[in-house]
Order: structure tokens, then C-alpha cells, then sequence
């Protein structure tokens, strides 16, 4: 779990918890809570390092 947090930090799994902190802060600001919904999601993907790779979740043609 400790490897999981701390290595392969990217651009893209930056730029998700960038995304969830601001996202977290809109919630408060505006009082509108929902937004926290979607900060869980990139927050999530990006600690857990989920979500589209490189190849933009495309499928596989074989």
C-alpha cells in the first residue's frame, strides 16, 4: 500500500488531485455539496492510480 501512494507519480495523476482539491474547495465556498461527489471520484483515482492510461482507454484490436 505504501508503494502504491508514493511512486509512479505522473502529470496526469497530479493534475486528478489537483483537480479533487479544487473541487473540495469549490464544495465549500459555494456551500454546494455535490461537487464533493466528483472531488471523491478524481481524489480516489488519483491515490489509487486509476483511470485512462496513455493509450486513452482504448481497447485492444487483438
Amino acid at each position: 500500500m505504501k508503494d502504491l501512494l508514493f511512486t509512479n507519480w505522473h502529470v496526469m495523476r497530479i493534475f486528478r488531485l489537483a483537480f479533487a482539491v479544487f473541487l473540495f474547495t469549490q464544495a465549500y465556498y459555494t456551500h454546494e455539496w455535490f461537487f464533493i461527489a466528483f472531488g471523491l471520484f478524481f481524489f480516489i483515482q488519483a491515490i489509487f492510480n486509476t483511470g485512462c492510461g496513455s493509450n486513452g482507454c482504448a481497447i485492444p484490436k487483438k
